[in-house]
Formats: C-alpha cells, sequence, structure tokens
C-alpha cells in the first residue's frame, strides 16, 4: 500500500464523507469479483444434483447477489448509488475441493466505479448459499472474496 495516497472518504479533518463524483467524466465501467464457499462433499453433491429441500440453490444465489449489487448503496454508508446496466453470475461447481466459486461482473455508464457492486454480490450470492445449506452443514467456509479486474475512469484497467 502507498502511504502517499489520500484516502478520498475522508476530509482534511479526517471525517467521513461521501466522495463528489459529479465533475467527473461519465464511462463505461465493469467489475469482476469472485468468492468461494467450501463444504462438506455431501452438501457439495446436494447442491450439484438438486435435491436439497429448500430448492434450487444457485438459482436463488444468484437472484440474490443481483438484488444486492442494486442494492449496494444501501448497505455501504459512503457508496454511491448506481444505475447499473448489467449484472452477470456465474457458478462454477469445483468438486475436487467441494467448493462452489461465484464470479460477479457488473456494468455500469457513470461516473464513478462498480467494485463495491461486484464484491457485494459475490459476498451476497455466498452467503445465501451457507443460509440454505446451514441445515446439512454449518461447518461450511466463506472466503477467497476479491476484486479480479476493474475497467473504466481515470484509472483505467486494474486487475489482480
Amino acid at each position: 500500500m502507498n502511504d502517499e495516497v489520500q484516502l478520498s472518504h475522508f476530509n482534511s479533518q479526517g471525517e467521513a464523507r461521501m466522495v463528489e463524483v459529479g465533475d467527473k467524466a461519465s464511462t463505461a465501467r465493469r467489475a469482476l469479483a469472485s468468492g468461494s464457499i467450501r463444504m462438506e462433499p455431501a452438501t457439495f453433491e446436494r447442491i450439484r444434483s438438486g435435491t436439497l429441500h429448500k430448492g434450487d440453490v444457485l438459482a436463488v444465489a444468484r437472484i440474490a447477489a443481483i438484488q444486492a449489487s442494486k442494492k449496494t448503496a444501501d448497505l455501504i454508508p459512503l457508496a454511491h448509488p448506481l444505475s447499473l446496466t448489467g449484472v452477470n453470475i456465474e457458478f462454477f461447481l469445483e468438486a475436487e475441493a467441494s467448493q462452489v466459486r461465484c464470479q460477479a461482473e457488473v456494468l455500469c455508464q457513470g461516473q464513478t466505479g462498480v467494485e463495491m457492486e461486484a464484491l457485494t454480490a459475490v459476498t451476497i450470492a455466498l452467503l445465501t448459499i451457507y443460509d440454505m445449506c446451514k441445515a446439512v452443514d454449518r461447518g461450511m467456509e466463506i472466503g477467497e472474496i476479491q476484486l479480479l479486474r476493474k475497467e473504466g475512469g481515470k484509472s483505467g484497467i486494474w486487475q489482480r
């Protein structure tokens, strides 16, 4: 981390503030985030086969992720409300690791990035999977939530 970088969510007195983005150019913005949830092999198989009594776990988690991306500004106090133009949620079933990996791509045309929306989508998708499976596996582990790529704005492209 660069100690010289000024954190934009604080004013000169160190108080929290919402950053003014009104003068920034509106550009195409895109963010890609991922995370995973590890579980017992039997739980993984129930998700894969669709035999969990609550229904299609991944379908519910996908809808939850999309909803969460649209509500990010309600959850993260200094995030700007954004008009998203697209949200894509993908799940990757990794049998060897007995885990589900979620990847969220969020897009908008705007004055600020969509990283928080992508990270929120992934987090809520994984929490939804946990919620739907906790009756059979309370030991699931959520982790590896990270930004993979962001595009747009003055800083251009950043990639992990």
